[in-house]
């Protein structure tokens, strides 16, 4: 069932650049939107990226955020990242089919459809513009996260996931100091890597990429280098050493988030199954 936690870590959030025409320097607007978002306020957050997006209209990662906001607000009311993040693989087998709420889903895809639209006009003008490449990079990540944890339709999913991990590399290729990026390779690269020789080998003719160091390296750039990226990077290098068996280091990050997101209960739950 591992692939089913390679959907939950796939999420990629958005890294707080400013449109094209502006500063490259992180947004404060949009840093605190997700940091509201990672706390369970999401009210908040979808306010903070509507004024965003009333300030910068053509900016196509305002969009993207609120769709972020709306997943993570299912993710928070179906349960989701607890039970793909923390639940073993055996116990997973018994998770029932979840209900999505067709309101919310209606919401997350107006708004990947407009950030969709934003991104590919601005492409069209300049293939290389970061901004809107990491707009596109969000947009699969986040579908394939809906389609893979809430729907459970795992080979779609996948798709989705290895677009935005192409889009990530030619990214990358243009700004390789957009250290949030390195997420989507990561995660592909280092839970892929847990399984057995012969599936990697596998995995690796149809184009994904499986290399548990490789994994871990690029996700510790986002945690230590990311911005909007960077606690839920922290998070999944906090699971990625309870499967390692190392309590001792996820103690360190859970508790770290613990404290900087104090109304989002998952952190403190998995902490005190640690004490």
């Amino acid at each position: 069932m591992v692939h089913l936690f390679i959907h939950a870590l796939c999420l990629v959030l958005a890294q707080g650049a400013t449109p094209p025409s502006e500063s490259a320097d992180v947004s404060p607007t949009l840093e605190a939107g997700y940091h509201q978002m990672y706390d369970l306020q999401f009210a908040e957050a979808h306010k903070t990226f509507h004024e965003w997006e009333r300030l910068h209209p053509q900016d196509p990662l305002a969009p993207s955020s609120d769709a972020a906001a709306y997943l993570f607000a299912e993710f928070d009311r179906l349960g989701v990242l607890q039970s793909e993040l923390f639940v073993n693989d055996e116990k997973f087998k018994k998770i029932s089919q979840l209900t999505p709420d067709p309101a919310a889903r209606q919401q997350f895809e107006n708004a990947l459809l407009q950030s969709d639209q934003l991104a590919d006009a601005i492409l069209a003008r300049s293939p290389n513009d970061s901004n809107a490449l990491f707009a596109k990079t969000l947009n699969l990540g986040l579908r394939s996260d809906y389609v893979g944890l809430i729907d459970k339709r795992y080979l779609a999913s996948l798709s989705y996931m290895k677009s935005a991990g192409t889009l990530s590399d030619k990214l990358l290729a243009t700004d390789p100091t957009r250290y949030d990026a390195y997420l989507a390779t990561g995660v592909e690269n280092y839970m892929l890597g847990l399984n057995a020789a012969p599936v990697r080998w596998l995995l690796r003719i149809y184009g994904a990429r499986a290399d548990k160091e490789q994994g871990i390296a690029k996700l510790k750039l986002t945690a230590d280098k990311g911005h909007f990226l960077l606690p839920f990077a922290r998070l999944l290098l906090a699971v990625a050493a309870l499967r390692d068996k190392d309590k001792n280091r996820a103690r360190e990050l859970l508790s770290s988030l613990a404290r900087e997101f104090p109304h989002n209960g998952l952190y403190a739950r998995e902490l005190s199954l640690l004490q």
